[in-house]
């Protein structure tokens, strides 16, 4: 199964968008890394430390250049703004919200790219997202990723 389609399923399962905005919103985290490094301990795909640097290098270019400013814009669309029509607003906001959907599709697809092919019996995800969310911030949330590394699929 695609990283891409894996992250969809992982994403519909119960509680599991509040778990993401959460590490997203409260603990500065990058989603798509998380599920990219949940996947690769899943289906056995060995993450050394070069490829986590990588997937956090391609995670900040694609945040930073495009969904984190895409995300403002949408949310920003998602209140009530004097002088813009309601119904434009939300055309508008969706068109925004595709958009940001596509660049994390893409971020992963980048993602994928960098994974190496399965080499191995499925590891510990939870392990998978503590060593990424320390190559991408000094702080490690580990109750949310706990918490998240719960809802995941198999």
């Amino acid at each position: 199964m695609s990283l891409w389609d894996w992250a969809v399923a992982a994403y519909a399962a119960p509680r599991m968008a509040e778990a993401c905005l959460h590490l997203q919103d409260a603990a500065d985290q990058n989603v798509p890394l998380l599920l990219w490094a949940a996947w690769c301990a899943r289906t056995g795909r060995a993450l050394d430390a070069d490829t986590v640097e990588a997937g956090c290098d391609t995670a900040r270019a694609w945040s930073d250049a495009a969904i984190v400013p895409l995300r403002s814009v949408r949310r920003t669309l998602k209140t009530q703004l004097a002088d813009i029509e309601a119904a434009d607003r939300e055309t508008v906001r969706e068109a925004v919200k595709t958009l940001e959907l596509d660049c994390e599709r893409r971020l992963l697809a980048a993602l994928e790219g960098l994974s190496a092919q399965p080499s191995g019996a499925p590891g510990d995800a939870l392990a998978a997202m503590i060593a990424v969310s320390r190559a991408w911030s000094r702080m490690i949330p580990r109750p949310g990723l706990a918490d998240l590394a719960e809802r995941l699929p198999a």
